[in-house]
Order: C-alpha cells, then sequence, then structure tokens
C-alpha cells in the first residue's frame, strides 16, 4: 500500500508540474492577449494588465512524507529575479497548515490533509516591496483543493436494516433498499463508486449490484416453515475493482402471514351430554379449530350443517372457539342422540391461494341428552280457550283441559285452579278429568271474557298413606281463556238524553229529532231495531215516528203552531223492539220541550214559567223584597252585637279573683261522727243564716256581713243592662272587713324601728305555739321560778 502511495504521489507530482508549465504558458499567452485588446480598444476602452498569473493548486491527501509537500508556486510579472519582492499569503491555513517561501513564491503543505474534512483552501496571495513593505499589486484570491484518494471504506450507516415480505411472494418481489456512503470525492475517481453484493444469504435473497434493493430470488418463501432470514449485505468502492474497500451490515427480513392455511379440528368427532330439561340457549360444549397462521388471517366463524334444528352455534370472538347451545327444547323421550356437523370456515380468504384447497373443515358434535322427571305437558301447550253461554246453569260443562306425563313412568296428572286468577270462584275443575265447570252464573254484560291459569301436577301413590302424593315440584301451568257467549237478555234503550227541542213556528212534517238505541247485547249476526210509537201515543196529533231502517227513528212535527205558553211540555212513548231470539221491546219516553225561537231558527227560551214570572215582577214588589232582606240583615247584626257586648261583660267579671269562699273556724270536731260541733246548714245555704244565738250552745260565726255583699252584687247585676235575660251563675270572693289576728307580715316591721310585742302569740293555742317560740320574747329565768 505504502508503494502504492508513492507512486500515487508522483502521477500527481507530474500533474502538478504539467500544470505548472501549462499556466506559465497560459500566462504568457494571457498576457500577450491582454495587450493586443489594450491597444485595439484604446479608443474605447481602457484596459488594467493583471499581474498574477497561476493556475489552480492541488494537494493529495493523507500524504506521509517526511518533508514538506510542494504545492505550487505564486509569481508577478514584476519580478525579474532582483530579490526586492517579497510573497505573502494569508487566509485560511496560512502560516500553519501552508507556507510560502517570501523570495521564490513556492508553497508546500506541512501538515497531512484529509479531504473528508475539508476538502479546499482559500487564500489570498500578497506581492510587496521587500524594502517598503508596500503592496505592489492588489491583493488576489487562490484556492488550494485536497485532492482525494481512496482511503474511506463504504459505511451502511442506517443499518442494521429490518424488512418485510409477504410469504409465498414471487422471485423479484422487492423486499428493501439498503444503502452505504463513500466518503471520498464521487466527483474524481472510483473512490465513491459503491457496488452491492449479498455475502450470506444469496440463496434466498438476492440485491441490485447497483441500487442496492433486495428482492427474493425464490417463489417458496414460507412463514409457517420459517418466519425470518438474516442476510449479510456487503457494499465495496472503486466500483469492485481490485483495491477497492468494502463495509457490510445486517439485513434481517421478516417473513409476513398470508391467508394461505385452512382451519383443521383437530379431531373428527366430540361428544357432549347434556340434560333435557336444559333451558334453551344452554351451552352444551365448545370446540375449536386450530389455524397455522397468525393475525386476521386465523379468524374464522362457525356454522351449523346439520343437526341446526335443535342446536345453534356461535363463535367465541376472543378464544375463536365454537360453542354449541341448545336452540329449542331437548326430549329425551323423542330422541337421545344428536349428530351435529360443525363447520369452520376463514373470514378473510384471500383470492391468490385459492386454488391451495378449500379454506373450511368440518366435525361432528355428539350430543347425548339424559332424562331428568320433567312437569306434565298440557296439550296444546300455548292454552286453550272455551266458550260458554252466560244463562248457562251452574255446573254446566264449560271445556276439558289435557295434560300427560313425558316421562316414561307416564304418572296420573292432578289439576287445580290457581286462585288468583279466580277470586269469585267462578269456575271450577275436576282434579282426574280436568273438566271446567261453572261454580257461578255468569253474566257476559260485566264480564265477556274470563282468564284462568289450570295447574297440572304429578301424582304418586304412596302406598303407606293410602293417599295420592303430589310432587309440587313438577308442575305445569296453561292459561284457560273462558269467552261467554251472548244471550239476549237485555232490553234496548232509548239513548240519553232522550229529550228534543221544537220551535213555536214549526212546520209539519219538520224533523225535530233523531232517535237511536243502547243495547247491552252483543249478538253474533248484529244489532236491528224496530220503532213505533207506544199504544198510549195511538191518539198523538202532534208527533209522528218513521223508522228510518239503519236502528234509529226520525221524530216528525205532524202540525203547525206550537205555543208554549199553552202547554211547553210533551211526552212522546216509544216501543223499541230488538231483532234478537225471543226478541225484547222496552218503552222510552221522549220529552219535548216547545221553544221560543228567532227568525234564523235557533233557541232563545224553553222556560215558559220564568217568562211569566218575569213578566209579573212590577218595580214595587223588586223594592219590597229588597227592603225584607235588609231587615232580615239588620236583626242579624243585632244579635252578633248583644252576643258580643256579654261576652266582654263575662270576661270582665272573670278578670275579679275567683277563689272559693273558704270559711275557717278553729274548733276540732270528733270526726264524721260529730254532727252537734258545727251547723252545716250554714254553708249549705248561704242566703239564709240564722241569727245570732246567746253565748249559750256552739259559738256560730256571723254571716251578715257576707249576707249583705251578695245581696250587693245580686242588686248589681240585676241593675246591669248588659247582662243577658236569662239566669247566670257569678262567682264572689269576699274574706271580710277585718280580722281578729293581726298582721303576721313584715313589711310593717321595716316601716319602725321599734320592737313590736308577739306575746299574744302565745295565747293563740296550741297550734300557734312554734310560731310563738319564734317571735315571743323569753321570759326571764325569775318569772319562771
Amino acid at each position: 500500500l505504502e508503494g502504492r502511495a508513492w507512486t500515487l504521489l508522483a502521477t500527481l507530482g507530474l500533474l502538478c508540474c504539467c500544470n505548472f508549465n501549462k499556466s506559465r504558458a497560459s500566462r504568457t499567452s494571457g498576457t500577450i492577449s491582454g495587450q493586443v485588446k489594450q491597444e485595439e480598444g484604446a479608443s474605447s476602452l481602457e484596459r488594467v494588465k493583471r499581474g498574477w498569473v497561476w493556475n489552480q493548486f492541488f494537494v493529495v491527501e493523507e500524504y506521509t512524507g517526511t518533508e514538506p509537500l510542494y504545492v505550487g508556486k505564486i509569481h508577478t510579472d514584476s519580478d525579474v529575479g532582483e530579490g526586492n519582492i517579497k510573497y505573502t499569503i494569508s487566509g485560511e491555513g496560512a502560516g500553519s497548515i501552508f507556507l510560502i517561501d517570501e523570495l521564490t513564491g513556492d508553497i508546500h503543505a506541512t501538515e497531512r490533509l484529509d479531504r473528508e474534512e475539508k476538502a479546499f483552501y482559500t487564500l489570498r496571495a500578497q506581492a510587496r516591496d521587500r524594502l517598503t513593505d508596500e503592496p505592489l499589486e492588489p491583493e488576489s484570491e487562490f484556492v488550494i483543493k485536497v485532492q482525494d484518494i481512496n482511503d474511506s471504506e463504504p459505511q451502511f450507516l442506517e443499518g442494521p436494516y429490518i424488512g418485510s415480505v409477504a410469504e409465498l411472494s414471487p422471485i423479484g418481489t422487492s423486499v428493501m433498499k439498503v444503502t452505504a456512503s463513500d466518503a471520498d470525492d464521487p466527483t474524481y475517481g472510483n473512490s465513491a463508486r459503491v457496488v452491492y453484493s449479498v455475502l450470506d444469504g444469496e440463496k434466498f435473497f438476492t440485491v441490485d449490484r447497483h441500487t442496492g434493493i433486495i428482492m427474493t430470488a425464490v417463489a417458496d418463501l414460507d412463514r409457517e416453515t420459517q418466519d425470518r432470514y438474516e442476510l449479510v449485505v456487503k457494499a465495496t468502492d472503486m466500483a469492485g475493482q481490485m483495491g477497492g474497500l468494502s463495509g457490510s451490515t445486517t439485513v434481517t427480513i421478516v417473513i409476513t402471514d398470508v391467508n394461505d392455511n385452512p382451519p383443521r379440528f383437530p379431531q373428527k368427532m366430540y361428544q357432549f351430554s347434556v340434560s333435557e330439561g336444559a333451558a334453551v340457549g344452554t351451552p352444551v360444549g365448545r370446540v375449536i379449530a386450530t389455524d397455522a397462521d397468525m393475525g386476521e388471517n386465523t379468524d374464522m366463524s362457525y356454522l351449523i350443517r346439520e343437526g341446526g334444528e335443535l342446536f345453534k352455534v356461535t363463535t367465541d370472538v376472543e378464544t375463536q372457539e365454537a360453542v354449541v347451545a341448545i336452540k329449542k327444547q331437548l326430549d329425551f323421550e323423542s330422541k337421545r342422540t344428536h349428530n351435529v356437523v360443525v363447520e369452520a370456515v376463514n373470514k378473510h380468504v384471500d383470492p391468490r391461494f385459492v386454488d391451495l384447497g378449500s379454506f373450511r373443515d368440518q366435525t361432528i358434535v355428539r350430543v347425548s341428552v339424559s332424562d331428568v322427571d320433567e312437569p306434565p305437558i298440557f296439550q296444546p301447550a300455548d292454552g286453550t280457550t272455551m266458550e260458554v253461554q252466560e244463562d248457562a246453569k251452574v255446573g254446566a260443562l264449560v271445556g276439558v283441559v289435557t295434560a300427560r306425563d313425558p316421562d316414561v313412568k307416564n304418572k296420573p296428572i292432578r289439576f287445580s285452579i290457581d286462585r288468583t286468577t279466580d277470586q269469585e270462584m267462578i269456575f271450577y275443575i275436576d282434579p282426574e278429568s280436568g273438566a271446567i265447570t261453572l261454580g257461578k252464573i255468569v253474566d257476559r254484560e260485566i264480564a265477556c271474557w274470563h282468564n284462568i291459569t289450570v295447574k297440572a301436577e304429578e301424582s304418586n301413590p304412596a302406598q303407606t298413606l293410602r293417599k295420592l302424593d303430589y310432587n309440587h315440584t313438577m308442575a305445569s301451568f296453561s292459561p284457560v281463556s273462558i269467552r261467554i257467549l251472548d244471550v239476549n237478555d237485555n232490553p234496548p234503550e232509548l239513548a240519553t238524553p232522550s229529550e228534543a227541542s221544537i220551535c213555536e213556528d214549526a212546520k209539519p212534517g219538520q224533523l225535530i229529532h233523531t232517535i237511536s238505541v243502547v243495547d247491552r247485547d252483543e249478538p253474533q249476526s248484529g244489532h236491528r231495531f224496530y220503532f213505533t210509537l207506544a199504544p198510549e201515543a195511538s191518539s198523538n196529533r202532534h208527533f209522528t215516528l218513521r223508522d228510518v231502517k239503519d236502528n234509529t227513528a226520525g221524530i216528525h212535527t205532524q202540525r203547525s203552531g206550537f205555543n208554549r205558553h199553552e202547554q211547553n211540555v210533551y211526552f212522546l212513548p216509544i216501543l223499541v223492539v230488538d231483532s234478537g231470539s225471543p226478541s225484547l221491546s222496552s218503552t222510552g219516553t221522549l220529552t219535548i220541550h216547545v221553544c221560543g225561537c228567532d227568525t234564523d231558527g235557533a233557541i232563545q227560551s224553553c222556560n215558559a214559567t220564568a217568562y211569566v214570572m218575569s213578566a209579573a215582577l212590577s218595580p214595587g214588589a223588586l223594592i219590597a223584597l229588597l227592603v225584607c232582606m235588609l231587615i232580615l240583615i239588620v236583626l242579624v247584626l243585632l244579635i252578633l252585637t248583644l252576643k258580643r257586648h256579654r261576652k266582654g261583660q263575662r270576661m270582665t267579671e272573670d278578670e275579679e279573683d275567683m277563689r272559693d269562699n273558704v270559711i275557717k273556724y278553729n274548733d276540732e270536731g270528733g270526726g264524721e261522727q260529730d254532727t252537734q260541733a258545727y251547723d252545716m246548714s250554714a254553708l249549705r245555704n248561704l242566703y239564709d243564716f240564722p241569727e245570732s244565738k246567746s253565748d249559750s250552745g256552739p259559738d256560730i260565726p256571723d254571716f251578715s256581713l257576707f249576707e249583705s255583699y251578695i245581696r250587693k252584687k245580686v242588686e248589681q247585676a240585676d241593675a246591669d243592662l248588659s247582662v243577658p235575660p236569662y239566669d247566670s251563675f257569678q262567682t264572689y270572693a269576699f274574706e271580710g272587713s277585718s280580722s281578729p289576728a293581726l298582721s303576721l307580715s313584715s313589711i310593717n316591721t321595716l316601716s319602725t324601728t321599734s320592737e313590736q310585742d308577739f306575746s299574744y302569740l302565745s295565747d293563740w293555742g296550741p297550734r300557734f305555739r312554734q310560731l310563738a317560740g319564734y317571735y315571743a320574747p323569753e321570759r326571764p329565768e325569775k318569772e319562771g321560778s
């Protein structure tokens, strides 16, 4: 390699010399050309002769010599070789990388250059007078280019690479593109010209030599066999020639899935068991088909090819399992084993691979039905409708319900009515036969339908109890609708309101009213009514009746000139007969009012009495009526005022002291048996006070003071005008004018500073002995002695 580098440097040096000689020749020719042009255009233009002439300099990169590398030479025409001119350079790398000989103008490179780091350097040259250091010519710019050598190998900057391609892709299918970068100069030689090749994996993939596009080399790539490949791709510069540098990278190619595999059941038959009592929708079992593909290519749906009458299949989207469930109720007694053919089908079939075969598979699911004790089954199962006429007698047969035990044992059945649906107990059912009879008379006009529920349950003969033991858990229910058939048992009646009005000036033959009929019966052939006037109205000369034949009739006037003041109401009896068997009839009365009408026939008034009264009332009568009403109002107000006044007076007296009159006396009687100690009659009659007796005998209090007080109050009450005129009970409280005992209050004590004498308390007897001990002064011991 070192020998080749020296050879290359020698070649470049030769080229530099050639360029330098060529530049000298060009400079001479250029100088000459400039002078000619100056002479030819002296009359019009002035051209300044340029003193600098040199070629673009080149320096080879990665120079490894020990001496500075010669780059080139600068020279000016004013330099005649006397040494009085000094050459200088400035700019990129001047004085460090590039040095110039001041006398000769030779430029040398003193450092090792790398084109990949910097491809060229821009410098400026200057010729100066050596003595004065004055510039002889303007400064000029030149470029030193670093000449490339193949010193950089290709590199895959984006590696390692990961790509993908679908399985079973045809040969030449593009997978991905790889790109290698070479830092060498692409404009100089083949140093940066890269070619690609596959080092490892060339059996399955190839790479385009110039573009780096990786393509499939085979058409039978199978993801299920191998889902990825590792390739080594090499990039070589110098266009792959001998001596070129190279780099490599790893490329991982993932094989993506396509739907090229059908679903497959691992088994051709699955067996499950289910009870015949299982409800509709109960899962029987799960089966699954496998698919070698992946992702959405494994999505599949299941369907039933055979046995879909009793079973259904659904797909579990999470597990991709087929869930076989009951579609209709199973019956062990009818069929004990069912074979269901389940088919699995891919949802996303690729049309490119349909020639590989059918993308579906089938399996057999065998379902065994186990026996359970089932409740009775009604026939028909959805309920029964019965009919009975409303005039049927109690005990009449309405209908019969039937039920059977579906089990092999075929146990006897017992029937009953759910009384929550027949609380009035209108119907009765025979427990053994299921015959339903009437328990009460029915009326279609009250209820035309009766809906009851019949219960059927199995019965188990129990020999030990000698009676039937009923299995209440094995019971079933069936609705029974009973329709009450109509019988013509209601006569027709005139529809309300049965009233009409006629104007006084009605014309003969005028329709004044259309009558209709209501009938509670509903015959199957429909209603048909016949109308006629009742026999008692046969002599009627005012109105006629016409049957319209549509279950209505019209009432027409027979004469003109009605006067409501003479007769304002007419009663017209009408006989209505229905078409039932037997036919029924009724007589209704149509009330016809004679009314006053305006010119347009609009009714104004139909009340003749009100009309006469309104005409007879005079203004004087109205005034008298108002005066009477006013007098009544005044009387009511007076009574209310009097009641309020008496109530106020009573409240005033109630404000007085309402305490009871208590008579006190100091005698202690001998108890209830002592009737001589005090005369109780004095308390029973306060108005009959006995006269004071002599000192002999019991000491009777003097009530004369109280008697005078009460008499005074009675006189005041009699003279009071506000007291109502009826007896009243009044209560007064009076204690008398004075008391022989002085006041015990301490209020008077505060009004004087002298000591009071309470010695008299000792004379009051044993009851006041303790009080006397509190207030009476102690006697001196001398007195006691």
